[in-house]
């Protein structure tokens, strides 16, 4: 079974707000086909983006090694992204 990705002209209400958000943290949000799937249920939008958010920001951990462990998980697991 295939998800199609919503487009920003497709959704709406709070996941319009959300969509804008990730625009300006990330570019365009045409990269991020995870969180366009997830746009099916804006609840789970939202509260995955908050978990991310917290993962993602500044602490004792350097980005480089997220970044790293994000990678090699996608990896291990077989993902595209």
């Amino acid at each position: 079974m295939k998800v199609t990705p919503l487009e920003k002209q497709q959704v709406s209400g709070p996941a319009v707000a959300m969509y804008e958000e990730l625009e300006q943290k990330g570019g365009k949000v045409i990269n991020f086909n995870f969180f366009k799937v997830l746009a099916y249920k804006p609840e789970i939008l939202k509260t995955f983006m908050e978990f991310y958010q917290q993962v993602w920001r500044e602490g004792t951990m350097p980005a480089a090694t997220k970044e790293l462990a994000y990678l090699r998980t996608s990896i291990l697991n077989g993902c595209e992204y």
